[in-house]
């Protein structure tokens, strides 16, 4: 595994958030980034589809792995999601890859995949991810 990888599964294993759901790190490359989450029958809302909320944790998760990739430490400044159709499978897939990128911000997108019998993007979004600058000491 290289580097980049074992460093990105690090960082996901200090997010309490991504460890209680189970979200595991897929591909982690300069400008990529995969997530992978198994759905479990507490993520889902009272229809049976996954939950939107975890659909766009998913993906701002994704967004900020890909812009991370390419500016070191980063956070969200912005995103948005667009659901497609309702999320139903076995698995969670969230696919996202840097648009552009300078010196201290990345615009990425996602889309966000459910597998089971078949594949089907049920969200897609678009982000705006921010490099974390440390501040001087005062």
């Amino acid at each position: 595994m290289s580097e980049l990888f074992e460093f990105g599964k690090g960082i996901l294993e200090s997010q309490p958030f991504s460890m209680l759901l189970g979200t595991e790190l897929e591909v982690f490359e300069p400008g990529t980034a995969v997530l992978v989450l198994v759905v479990r029958d507490e993520f889902k809302q009272q229809h049976g589809f996954v939950h939107g909320g975890v659909l766009s944790y998913l993906a701002d998760n994704a967004l900020t792995y890909a812009g991370g990739s390419v500016l070191g430490d980063s956070v969200t400044s912005e995103y948005k999601i667009n659901y497609l159709r309702p999320a139903i499978g076995e698995k969670l897939v969230a696919k996202a890859s840097v648009v552009s990128a300078g010196k201290n911000q990345a615009v990425c997108q996602c889309s966000v995949v459910a597998i089971g019998t078949d594949e089907r993007v049920v969200a897609v979004a678009q982000g705006t991810i921010t490099k974390v600058v440390p501040k001087a000491p005062l």
